[in-house]
């Protein structure tokens, strides 16, 4: 099984074969600035063991003006996914051939409906009854993990990450590259080349009480610039902690701002606003989010199951600024800004401004 050099911690599939609650979500982008449309597939398992109330996958694709599909499996035993690097998939009905990567002929003679999906690869056909079909084939080159250029990956959450002490984990896999081929969206085909993409996910047994999320890697006029930042409330133990970071990719270097190295402070609303500015040794960075949009409710994984629990839209407006500080003077090292941002609140409650000071 070849692994891409820039694979990062925690690409492999955490579930421990236990009958304990247990959800694993992916989350992959690609941004084509041509048409100003996003198209991203979140995939997801729960309590694969089977047997449970929640057992089961679901696949969601947030596709172009914020148009929303949705498919689940009920197997679990059509899942398969790799323990040593990214790689998964789950197909539904009954395939003649036991669920693993195929290759691409192999996936349209055999899959009548199902992905796959690997560092490299996405694949995939879904038929709903009443919303209509979804096909995509296209190839992707990373460009980012989550490091600087030539340097080791690292995990998003640090090294504490490694440990089971976080609910749930979250990983960037992929923080910039570049996709090429097609994906078929009710009757119509988008083909791209070299087109910005994006993958992450969460794995543990319930996501965070409440969350706030902003991604963009296709920015005006500055191709090597890549975003992620978010923040949330999550369990540590037996305690509740509200936690937050930006991750900046460009030129080569990796600016990380967590709280164990940089003061985070936020201004979220329960939507349509988004700020973040951080401030370490040497480097300020500040994020602005916003959106008139309406946005779309999607699903993600609880305590209760699948429910409606966040709200996206993948057409935000979103400007960022990176300086680097010396004595008490910033120099502007980038700014940019795009109308093509992800931007997510979830969980709750948000009957007001969530503000970290």
């Amino acid at each position: 099984m070849p692994l891409h050099p820039l694979q990062t911690p925690h690409s492999g599939y955490h579930w421990d074969g236990q009958a304990d609650r247990f959800f694993e979500g992916w989350y992959f982008r690609v941004t084509l600035p041509e048409t100003g449309q996003t198209f991203a597939f979140m995939y997801s398992i729960e309590d694969p063991a089977g047997g449970q109330p929640n057992s089961g996958g679901t696949a969601q694709i947030l596709g172009p003006d914020d148009g929303y599909f949705c498919r689940t499996f009920p197997d679990v035993s059509q899942f398969w996914a790799w323990k040593e690097g990214l790689g998964l998939g789950h197909w539904r009905g009954r395939p003649q051939t036991s669920p693993r990567l195929l290759s691409s002929s192999e996936f349209k003679h055999y899959v009548a409906e199902g992905y796959q999906v690997t560092a490299t690869l996405h694949q995939g056909y879904l038929n709903d009854p009443v919303a209509g079909a979804v096909a995509w084939h296209y190839h992707t080159e990373p460009v980012y993990g989550w490091a600087s250029t030539g340097q080791p990956q690292q995990s998003t959450a640090g090294f504490l990450s490694s440990l089971p002490i976080f609910e749930p984990g979250w990983q960037i896999l992929m923080a910039h590259g570049y996709s090429t081929g097609w994906i078929e969206w009710q009757g119509k085909r988008y083909e791209f080349t070299n087109a910005p993409a994006y993958s992450e996910k969460n794995w543990g047994r319930s996501f965070p009480q409440k969350w706030f999320w902003l991604n963009c890697n296709a920015f005006d006029g500055v191709a090597d610039l890549a975003l992620t930042a978010g923040g949330g409330r999550r369990q540590v133990l037996t305690w509740m902690e509200s936690v937050a970071m930006v991750g900046l990719h460009h030129g080569g270097k990796f600016y990380e701002f967590v709280p164990w190295n940089a003061r985070v402070t936020w201004h979220i609303d329960p939507w349509g606003y988004w700020h973040m500015r951080c401030e370490k040794l040497g480097y300020v960075v500040e994020v602005t989010g916003t959106t008139a949009l309406a946005g779309i409710p999607l699903r993600a994984p609880t305590r209760e199951g699948m429910i409606y629990c966040c709200r996206d839209t993948a057409l935000g407006d979103v400007s960022v600024k990176l300086w680097r500080q010396q004595g008490g003077n910033l120099d502007l090292i980038v700014a940019a800004s795009s109308a093509q941002a992800g931007l997510e609140v979830g969980g709750g409650p948000w009957d007001q401004p969530w503000i970290k000071e």
